[in-house]
C-alpha cells in the first residue's frame, strides 16, 4: 500500500487539478544546472551512467502507484532491469539549443508542460534532460560530441509522490558519487527502502495522536474561507483548480534580518515560529480582525534516524489553529503560536487523511488548504552539484513556472551561507482568485508589518512588542495615506485617481475607528 503522503498527493492531483489544462504536472520538482565555465566538461555517457546507478539503489525511484479494484492506492517497486531499458518512456533525453534565450525558456515549459512527463502507473517519476547548445558555437572535435560544456544544462524533472525538499541533497549527492566511480553505486542488502517505511506507517499505533488532532480542530468550522481581499470567488460547485499563479518577493534589508534572528534568539525560538506569529498577526489585520485562524503548514516528517538519508516523499500537511485575542502584543502572539507548535510536533506523524476523515472531510473542501505557510532555511552547499571536480551551477527558474497548488500560501527562506545572511518572503497566489495588482499590494502590505515590528526606521511608528496590541498594527501604506491627503486637502494634480484614493481613505477612516473603539474598550 501507498504512504500516506504519497496518497495525499496522488489524489490531489486526480481530485483538484485533474481537470487543468494549463499545466498538467503540478506536482513536478525541477533541479537545473549550467556548467558555468569554459574549462569545465560533462561526459554525457557518464551523467547517464550515473543517473541510471540512483534509479537502480533508490526503489522509489522506480515504484509504480496506482489504484487496485477495490479503490486502494498501491506501490509497486519494478525490476530495474525493466525501467532502465524502457523504450517506450525516455528518462533520458537530450535536446540541442540555438543560442536564444527566449527558445531555451520555451524549451524548459515545453518540458514542464509536457502531457507524459511523468506516468506513475509505470514508475515513470523521474527524467533527466540534457540542453546542449549547437556544436558548432564550441570548440568540438569528432571525439568531443559526448561532452557537455559551457552554457549547456541539465534538468532534472521527478514528481512529487516520490521526492521532497530534503531528498534533494540525497539525490544529488549519490549522483556526484556514481559520476565520479562511474561504477554503480553499492546497495547494503539490510538497508531500509521506502516501502518499508510505507508498511510501517500503516502498522503504527496513533490513537494519541487522533484525539490530540481531534481536539484541535473540535467546534471550528474548517469549510469556512478566511475574508481575503480576493479578485473572484471560486465556485461552490467547482472546486477544479487550473493551477496558473501570480507571485511577488520580497527580500528583507539587513536590518529587518538582524532583528527577525535576534528576536528569535532572544526568545528561544525557531525561525519558523516566529515567521508563523508574524504571519497569523498579518491575516488577522487581512481578514479584518478575524482571531479563530487556521492556517495550513508542511512538517519533514522524517521523524527516525532511518529516514534521513532515504528518498521519498515523507511530507505532511497540517493544520496550525491559531486563537488570538486582538488585545494581546506581539510578544504574546509569539508565546502561544511556540507553545502551538511545539504541541504539533508530537503529532505531526498523523496524516491529513485521517484529520479528515475523523471529521467526516474531504480533502476538496477544507478551507486550511487554501491558505499555507513554510519557513525555509537553506545552505547553498546543500544544492551545490560536483561532478568529478566540476561546480555545476544551479540554475533558478523563472516566475512563469510558477504553480498555485494552494489559493494563498508565503514562504519565508533564510539562506544562512550567503555574506549577508539573507532573509526573504515569498507570495504565491492563485489566478483563479488573485489579480497581480492585488498580489503586489497584499505583499507590500506584508513588507509593511515586518517593517513596523522589525525596523526602526519605519515610516510608521515602531511597535512597542511588549505592550502595545496587535490590533494597531497598521496594513494601510504610506502612499496609500500620502494620496489620501493629497486628494482630500491639497486636490493636486499629480493624483491621477480619485475614486481609488476616496476608497483608500473609506478603508483609512475604517481602520481607525475600529482602533479608536478598541482603545475605549480596553
Amino acid at each position: 500500500r501507498a504512504s500516506f503522503a504519497q496518497e495525499r498527493i496522488f489524489l490531489d492531483e486526480q481530485i483538484r487539478f485533474s481537470s487543468t489544462g494549463n499545466n498538467t504536472n503540478v506536482y513536478v520538482i525541477p533541479l537545473f544546472y549550467r556548467v558555468s565555465s569554459m574549462n569545465d566538461h560533462i561526459s554525457i555517457s557518464r551523467l547517464q551512467h550515473a543517473f541510471q546507478s540512483i534509479v537502480r539503489k533508490h526503489q522509489i525511484l522506480r515504484t509504480a502507484l496506482y489504484l487496485d479494484a477495490k479503490g486502494t492506492i498501491i506501490q509497486h517497486c519494478l525490476d530495474t532491469g525493466a525501467i532502465i531499458n524502457d523504450k517506450k518512456s525516455s528518462r533520458f533525453s537530450i535536446i540541442n539549443l540555438s543560442d536564444e534565450e527566449h527558445e531555451q525558456n520555451e524549451i524548459v515549459k515545453k518540458i514542464l508542460n509536457q502531457l507524459d512527463l511523468f506516468d506513475l502507473s509505470i514508475g515513470h517519476g523521474i527524467n533527466c534532460h540534457i540542453l546542449r547548445h549547437h556544436q558548432s558555437n564550441h570548440s568540438f572535435t569528432h571525439n568531443d560530441v559526448d561532452l557537455l560544456t559551457k552554457d549547456d544544462l541539465m534538468l532534472f524533472t521527478i514528481h512529487h509522490a516520490c521526492f521532497d525538499g530534503a531528498s534533494t541533497s540525497i539525490f544529488l549527492r549519490d549522483l556526484s558519487l556514481a559520476y565520479q566511480s562511474d561504477d554503480s553505486l553499492s546497495m547494503d542488502k539490510n538497508t531500509l527502502n521506502y516501502i518499508d517505511y510505507s508498511v510501517h506507517e500503516h502498522t503504527m499505533d496513533m490513537s494519541l495522536s487522533r484525539q490530540f488532532w481531534y481536539s484541535q480542530l473540535e467546534e471550528y468550522n474548517i469549510e469556512r474561507s478566511l475574508s481575503l481581499p480576493v479578485d473572484r470567488q471560486r465556485s461552490s460547485t467547482n472546486q477544479q483548480r487550473s493551477g496558473l499563479a501570480s507571485s511577488a518577493q520580497i527580500t528583507f534589508d539587513d536590518e529587518i534580518c538582524t532583528s527577525f534572528l535576534n528576536y528569535a534568539s532572544s526568545h528561544h525560538l525557531t525561525l519558523f515560529q516566529l515567521g508563523l506569529s508574524i504571519f497569523s498577526v498579518f491575516l488577522f489585520k487581512l481578514s479584518h480582525g478575524e482571531t479563530d485562524l487556521c492556517i495550513g503548514s508542511i512538517n519533514a516528517n522524517r521523524y527516525r534516524s532511518e529516514l534521513v538519508n532515504m528518498i521519498g516523499m515523507f511530507v505532511s500537511t497540517l493544520p496550525f489553529r491559531v486563537k488570538i485575542d486582538s488585545q494581546w502584543s506581539f510578544d504574546e502572539v509569539v508565546k502561544y503560536v511556540q507553545e502551538k507548535c511545539l504541541s504539533i510536533l508530537q503529532h505531526s506523524h498523523y496524516p491529513l487523511q485521517n484529520i479528515l476523515n475523523d471529521l467526516h472531510l474531504t480533502q476538496s473542501n477544507v478551507s486550511f488548504l487554501e491558505t499555507m505557510f513554510d519557513f525555509i532555511t537553506i545552505s547553498n552547499e546543500v544544492n551545490d552539484l560536483c561532478l568529478s571536480g566540476v561546480n555545476l551551477e544551479q540554475v533558478s527558474l523563472n516566475d512563469s513556472y510558477e504553480m498555485a497548488k494552494f489559493d494563498f500560501s508565503l514562504t519565508f527562506v533564510y539562506n544562512s551561507s550567503s555574506d549577508d545572511k539573507q532573509l526573504s518572503c515569498s507570495f504565491v497566489f492563485s489566478s483563479d482568485m488573485f489579480d497581480e495588482t492585488t498580489v503586489t499590494v497584499i505583499s507590500g502590505r506584508f513588507q509593511h508589518v515586518l517593517e513596523q515590528v522589525f525596523s526602526s526606521k519605519s515610516s510608521t511608528n515602531c511597535i512597542d512588542l511588549y505592550c502595545t496590541s496587535i490590533s494597531t498594527v497598521d496594513l494601510i501604506l504610506p502612499v496609500e495615506v500620502n494620496e489620501v491627503k493629497n486628494t482630500i486637502f491639497c486636490r493636486q494634480s499629480g493624483v491621477l485617481n480619485d475614486g481609488k484614493s476616496t476608497y483608500y481613505f473609506m478603508k483609512l477612516e475604517t481602520f481607525e475607528v475600529n482602533v479608536k473603539v478598541e482603545k475605549k474598550t480596553r
